[in-house]
């Protein structure tokens, strides 16, 4: 065994592969798997580390995708662009802004491979617009047996319904072609406002915002709402002392410290939660809409995050503010919800059902599994399912009942994977 150890970014998972290989192209990808499967090796590839869960954990042979940066093209006539696996998506939306084009939505965080963020179904919030899976239009994969292949909505559709979602399972993703718009810009107003008034006010304020969201701070009343929408400009950026000041200071150096703060004197909590919610100030710019949808996050922490039927999102927030004022846990980071259109991306967690996604923080070091397993009962009570790179305990008994195309998905990958050369612990767990 090599000494070599990969981790996540939380530190929730860590592993000692047999071997490590950073293919250089697709032929190169082929060849590795190639010579795994000879030496019995299963094979995963890793992207930037930050699932919280073992998705990408292997004994064998680790791949990473550190020289398969490439961006093949870009057609804004066609509106689609051609990525290879291992570029930060951040890095994509810069050529993309160079192009003129720019993705219809995005997660809040932009440092994930673009593979690693498509395959465990990254997202962030819309009314209309959904996830990047839903935003990829083909996918080039490395199967099993090292063969190259492409597969789109006309070409092998059953290879691409389950695979745009598909934690490595149905083989390795080489390039992925992401359908693109024309780069717009986005209003952003964020403003505090009391949690009851928001989910009084929730179907207004989803239906008249393109990306509505909002963080509720446990152990008080309060959130802070973000409304996103689009703007014919001009582009008005924060100040560069304010955005310094709002997102760099406040929002990472001086969090970090209050958590540190929390995490040894945890009955302060609920007091500096009130104080930390009411010293948030409204505000408003304009910018390029990747600049608006991602954020820094530099303070570590673990996750777990459920999608659940949007229609049931006040009464599970009500469920989880009784928890909370229990008094059983103390919870220093603020609740995130999100929404999601339904897609038709058969292991999205927003297949086939208008969705709110309900995400669930402690800062890392702090004990989460009682406050998770918690949360994790009420989300599952409605019919949850869990994000698949964030903590959850599910296992295919409950995920076939949650996915009604998981048996199908299954079915493929038994046809392009039968030895589960791309298998690992956590594969096993959720897709038997």
């Amino acid at each position: 065994m090599t000494d070599v150890i990969w981790h996540t970014w939380s530190g929730t998972y860590q592993a000692r592969p047999r071997r490590t290989a950073a293919p250089g192209g697709t032929a190169a990808v082929s060849a590795a798997v190639t010579s795994a499967a000879a030496e019995d090796l299963r094979v995963r590839m890793v992207g930037s580390g930050h699932s919280f869960t073992d998705v990408a954990v292997t004994d064998g042979l680790l791949l990473s995708p550190t020289s398969l940066t490439g961006v093949r093209s870009v057609d804004p006539a066609a509106g689609t662009a051609t990525v290879e696996a291992g570029l930060p998506l951040c890095d994509f939306n810069d050529v993309l802004a160079g192009h003129g084009v720019a993705l219809a939505n995005m997660g809040d965080i932009a440092v994930q491979t673009m593979a690693g963020a498509v395959q465990t179904g990254t997202h962030g919030t819309g009314r209309d617009a959904g996830g990047l899976a839903s935003q990829v239009v083909g996918l080039e994969m490395v199967l099993a047996d090292g063969s190259v292949v492409e597969c789109s909505a006309d070409r092998d559709p059953e290879l691409f319904h389950s695979a745009r979602v598909g934690l490595g399972a149905f083989g390795v993703v080489t390039a992925l072609t992401m359908a693109v718009r024309p780069a717009f810009l986005l209003h952003a107003r964020e403003k505090p406002m009391p949690l009851d008034e928001v989910l009084e006010r929730l179907p207004e304020l989803r239906e008249a915002n393109e990306h509505f969201e909002f963080f509720w701070f446990p152990h008080t009343g309060n959130t802070n709402t973000k409304r996103n929408n689009t703007a014919e400009g001009p582009s008005r950026p924060l100040s560069g002392f304010r955005a310094w000041l709002d997102d760099d200071f406040l929002s990472n150096t001086v969090f970090e410290g209050v958590n540190r703060v929390c995490r040894r004197f945890p009955g302060a909590v609920p007091a500096v939660n009130q104080i930390s919610s009411r010293a948030l100030s409204a505000r408003s710019y304009t910018d390029t809409s990747h600049k608006v949808f991602a954020s820094v996050r530099d303070v570590r922490f673990v996750e777990m995050e459920y999608a659940i039927p949007a229609e049931h999102l006040v009464d599970v927030l009500r469920e989880a503010r009784r928890i909370v004022d229990r008094g059983d846990h103390r919870v220093s980071f603020p609740v995130e919800v999100r929404f999601a259109p339904a897609d038709d991306v058969w292991l999205s967690t927003a297949y086939g059902r208008d969705t709110a996604y309900v995400a669930v923080h402690m800062y890392k070091g702090t004990p989460y599994e009682a406050y998770f397993a918690d949360l994790e009962a009420v989300f599952t009570s409605v019919g949850g399912r869990p994000h698949w790179g964030k903590m959850h305990t599910r296992d295919r008994s409950y995920l076939e009942k949650a996915y009604p195309r998981l048996g199908e998905a299954v079915a493929v990958r038994d046809r392009v994977d039968p030895r589960r050369r791309f298998g690992n612990d956590y594969l096993d767990r959720v897709f038997g």
